[in-house]
């Protein structure tokens, strides 16, 4: 016996659709469930990873409405930005065309797929409705001074003409590019989340239900340190080198001080040693991945500029 797989399930997915089987519906008196998944990057094409990520969403949302929940599991693409433009450049198409037939063709997949989506709450990340709000919340955060702009270093993908981050490089390359990534320090906005460190910190105590190495890579990625800034004088000169250590009683055994790649005082002494300047250029090559940096060979460069200790 076989499975007539394409009748049966064309049958039920129309049942689904007329009757709006999923649609959540705000009014209902049920207790209320909201079920998300992270929204996909419209490509056009789905693959197992996505089947694999949306079922697993999709089994918690059927479960709570065997439960007598009202569950909200809406469908959303994460459709604005530097890659669709890059796409839609490579495939000789409008941004927003490329997009929106995307987005049209991936639907057509999910509901093939049976997912129990709220179809009714759908939103895309490029529509105006929904970057109008994006909009408003970032002035929001202006007028409470938390979103500021400042000069940082950062990852650029000279292919893509947009920032990585960390977990974007592999390999010193970018992600989907492949291009090699620079350092490149840039004025940026940022939003001044420091300001929220120590609540963020305590409040991981509250997830008891979490799994403990997921607790400790939030701890780790919050990074606080409790410890001294010490000034070293640079021997002849008045300046000093600052420097911030969790182990200032250890000092009396420090042989040497380290310069980042990206320090001020490396860069200036960089101009007149082509040598260093090499050994700046490389640094800037190394993959920022933290698993990267922990097993990379430790690298250095003499200076010829000494520090009192």
């Amino acid at each position: 016996m076989t499975y007539p797989f394409k009748s049966l399930e064309k049958k039920w997915q129309k049942r689904f659709a007329d009757s709006s089987s999923f649609d959540f519906k705000g009014d209902s008196t049920k207790p209320k469930k909201y079920v998300l998944e992270m929204f996909p990057y419209p490509s056009g094409k789905l693959h197992m990873g996505h089947v694999r990520n949306y079922a697993i969403g999709d089994v918690i949302a059927r479960f709570y409405r065997n439960k007598g929940y009202n569950v909200l599991h809406p469908m959303g693409w994460d459709a604005f930005g530097l890659p669709a433009e890059n796409a839609a450049i490579e495939n000789n198409a409008s941004p927003k065309t490329w997009t929106l037939e995307n987005i049209a063709s991936m639907t057509d997949q999910f509901k093939a797929l049976g997912f129990s989506f709220a179809w009714n709450y759908e939103l895309a990340s490029c529509a105006p409705e929904y970057f109008g709000h994006e909009q408003k919340l970032f002035l929001e955060f202006y007028k409470k001074g938390l979103a500021y702009q400042a000069e940082s270093w950062v990852n650029w993908d000279p292919v893509e003409h947009t920032v990585l981050a960390n977990e974007q490089v592999v390999n010193g390359r970018g992600w989907r590019s492949d291009a090699l990534v620079e350092k490149r320090r840039l004025r940026q906005w940022s939003l001044k989340i420091t300001d929220y460190a120590d609540q963020l910190l305590n409040d991981l105590q509250k997830l008891d239900k979490w799994p403990e190495k997921v607790v400790k890579m939030q701890e780790n990625w919050i990074g606080k340190s409790t410890g001294a800034l010490i000034k070293f004088q640079i021997k002849g000169t008045p300046e000093y080198v600052e420097v911030f250590t969790t182990r200032p009683d250890t000092l009396y055994g420090a042989s040497f001080v380290a310069l980042a790649a990206t320090h001020p005082l490396t860069e200036n002494l960089a101009q007149n040693d082509t040598a260093l300047a090499a050994f700046v250029k490389e640094c800037q090559q190394t993959s920022t991945a933290e698993a990267d940096i922990a097993t990379a060979e430790k690298k250095g460069y003499i200076t010829n500029i000494k520090v009192i200790n």
